[in-house]
């Protein structure tokens, strides 16, 4: 018989991904199926092997696309399939996680589960809102309540008297639909009705919106506010520390929806920067780097190295695609001896130094002409080049070598073409309201505008940023008006040119 798989009750905090724990990651990343709730961040999902199982479980009060025990009968399927088994719930299982359930469910099917602990809600979002859950000389206890629970219901399991009276600080979590009964509630059971409250939607995300006021008119500020589901309702004087401790929803790009271009497996680093200061990150991918079609001329480029003095690159992706056929060639980092290396641009030294080579040259500025004045300064000048490079690269740099005297010999290692996404796709995330528009290379440029049918309109409404002026031709060359460019062309040149716009009011 098959040994049964682990199922691992894992609390993936309350919506920012970088609130999980590394006990819980290591799960995540390691797991053959992945059970998640509604509310897992895309960026977490994203963190499975690629082969593993996803099983979407997320439950709304109206719309529950597996039920508890749907969702019961698939751990257990899964675990005697012998399948290691994360089972991904938000904030912490075991605080109306319902993971307590499933735990008693595994126990009784006599299968082995272990709990990985997660932050919670409604410590974490008043926190991320400027409100310590308690505070010395205010507050030193607190209670979490489920707000699910209809505060009328003649057998409550709820003590409202006590919980008027209990001091401290109040969190209601799942309390949207039922607050104006809550806030009632605690006002009828003595709890003075101009307490500090405050409504956090969206904890620790991006979307977060926090709306503060006494407590009778909570209710009445959160719908003119249009606060929302999912919500924490927190009741106590600690919520009136919310205008000195604001932190988290006064980053520079807080709110903002930001439009990333760039390939599916390149995106991740460029949106952790922007979501780091506050962004919202949408992404269309407008271009997907893809291996050549007929590697013959890259095979015999990597098996004739000694053929060469230098090797240049000027892309993480010409390194990749070059490497991946020098394993295939069955070679190593050991071919490469008695070669120089140079590398335009700090992403292609570290994708360099990942495969254990270590450039020799790596010019200040990160383009074709900085590079050339390094090789023109240089005593002893490259006799024959290997150019691994795209299929569509510019030819300046090639120009620029011959010009040196320098036989220069560019292959192509690999090619980018349109990415999956749709027009449908682009069209509604402007239709959404798209505040940067960020392009990485030409390539994302003129795709993204063939996905708009030609028309730039939606993307004029945006600010647009640009790495370098070589991809900001590219747009004005389309009628894109091109608001920020970067004066390193890097992702965190990209990043801090944007930031350096917002903080000084310069975004459209």
């Amino acid at each position: 018989m098959t040994e049964p798989g682990t199922v691992y009750l894992v609390g993936a905090g309350p919506g920012d991904p970088g609130l999980i724990t590394v006990r819980g990651l290591e799960i995540l990343q390691s797991a053959d199926a992945v059970v998640f709730d509604r509310l897992a961040s895309a960026r977490l999902l994203a963190k499975a092997r690629e082969d593993a199982e996803m099983i979407d479980a997320g439950k709304r009060r109206d719309d529950h696309r597996m039920s508890q025990d749907d969702i019961n009968s698939e751990l257990i399927r899964l675990s005697r399939q012998g399948k290691s088994v994360c089972r991904l719930k938000g904030g912490d299982p075991f605080v109306f996680g319902r993971g307590g359930e499933e735990a008693l469910v595994l126990e009784q099917a006599g299968l082995p589960w272990e709990v990985i602990p997660g932050i919670t809600s409604p410590i974490a979002a008043p926190a991320y809102a400027g409100i310590p859950i308690t505070q010395r000389g205010m507050a030193a206890s607190f209670t979490v309540v489920t707000g699910s629970e209809d505060p009328d219901k003649p057998d409550s399991l709820l003590e409202w008297e006590a919980l008027a009276r209990v001091g401290g600080t109040l969190a209601f979590v799942m309390s949207w639909k039922s607050m104006p009964q809550i806030t009632k509630s605690l006002i009828s059971n003595g709890l003075s009705s101009t307490t500090p409250a405050a409504l956090v939607q969206w904890g620790t995300t991006p979307m977060q919106r926090t709306v503060s006021g006494p407590l009778d008119r909570i209710v009445e500020l959160g719908r003119s506010a249009g606060i929302g589901a999912p919500v924490i309702l927190v009741v106590g004087e600690v919520s009136s520390l919310r205008d000195q401790l604001k932190w988290f929803d006064t980053r520079p790009l807080f709110g903002l929806k930001v439009l990333i271009t760039r390939a599916r497996s390149q995106a991740s680093r460029l949106a952790e920067k922007l979501e780091e200061h506050g962004a919202m990150t949408v992404q269309v991918p407008t271009i997907e780097i893809v291996p050549v079609i007929d590697s013959t001329d890259l095979d015999r480029a990597a098996k004739s190295l000694a053929d060469y003095d230098w090797l240049v690159f000027t892309s993480a992706n010409g390194v990749r695609g070059f490497w991946e056929r020098i394993i295939a060639a069955g070679l190593d980092a050991r071919a490469f001896g008695g070669l120089e290396i140079a590398a335009v641009g700090t992403a292609t030294a570290r994708a360099l130094e990942s495969a254990g080579l270590t450039p020799d040259l790596v010019p200040e500025n990160f383009n074709a002409d900085s590079l050339l004045q390094k090789f023109a300064s240089l005593e002893q000048r490259p006799k024959r080049v290997l150019f691994p490079r795209s299929e569509i690269g510019r030819e300046s740099l090639v120009d620029g070598l011959r010009e040196l005297g320098v036989t220069v010999d560019p292959v192509v290692a690999y090619r980018t073409q349109m990415s999956d996404a749709s027009s449908t796709e682009a069209t509604n995330a402007y239709a959404d309201g798209i505040n940067i528009t960020t392009f990485t290379s030409s390539s994302s440029v003129e795709n993204l505008v063939k996905l708009l049918d030609g028309d730039v309109s939606e993307i004029n409404r945006s600010s647009v940023a640009c790495i370098g002026p070589i991809t900001a031709e590219a747009a004005k060359a389309h009628g894109i008006d091109v608001n920020i460019m970067a004066t390193t062309q890097t992702i965190d040149g990209l990043v801090e040119a944007i930031l350096t716009t917002a903080k000084a009011g310069g975004l459209v």
